[in-house]
């Protein structure tokens, strides 16, 4: 019975270390999709890094990305960038990839 105990708690222990790592993905990506627009938008340093911050943040907003590519798209538009939103989603999977590998080398 122990060894199903401690098999249970080692599944357990990884879905945990899972999620949180998913998580952190997507927020990295979510950051560096938000530096990608605010220098689009010729953003300074700070505005920039506040911006992406945003961007994070509005990812708390429904399940998946539509409430992300909804602001990226919005804000681009307000700034006078047309953008299609396969190129918001483009640039949504290029960055998860990279989030991926930066998360992956901090180990």
């Amino acid at each position: 019975m122990a060894m199903f105990e401690d098999r249970q708690k080692g599944f357990e222990a990884k879905f945990a270390k899972d999620a949180e790592t998913d998580f952190r993905i997507t927020a990295r990506r979510n950051r560096l999709l938000g530096v990608w627009v605010g220098n689009q938008l010729g953003l300074t340093d700070v505005e920039t890094e506040a911006y992406a911050k945003s961007v994070v943040q509005a990812d708390f907003e429904e399940k998946g990305d539509d409430d992300v590519v909804r602001k990226l798209m919005g804000d681009l538009l307000k700034g006078g960038f047309e953008v299609s939103e396969i190129t918001i989603r483009e640039a949504l999977s290029r960055m998860d990839v990279e989030a991926r590998r930066q998360i992956e080398a901090e180990g």
